[in-house]
């Protein structure tokens, strides 16, 4: 995938992690899109390492994956701004 298409996805993760986790989170559309850049890229990781699969492009299985990543980065992140 290309970039713009990391920060499309990353943007549509963010948003959908934030909606899984409500809450106050500092930093608002640009940390939300770094963080579901970073959700994407670390869920793809762990799912490859364990076999699941990796993060391909648009497909429902690589948003599930992402979206995964991402809600765990989520609350890593809120544990450390705590």
């Amino acid at each position: 995938m290309g970039i713009i298409a990391w920060i499309i996805l990353g943007l549509v993760v963010g948003i959908i992690a934030k909606l899984l986790m409500p809450g106050k989170d500092p930093g608002g559309i640009f940390m939300t899109i770094i963080l579901g850049i970073a959700g994407a890229i670390g869920g793809g990781f762990i799912s490859s390492a364990i076999g699941f699969g990796r993060v391909t492009g648009f497909d429902i299985r690589s948003l599930i994956i992402a979206v995964g990543g991402s809600v765990l980065l989520l609350i890593i992140y809120r544990k450390f701004k705590k």
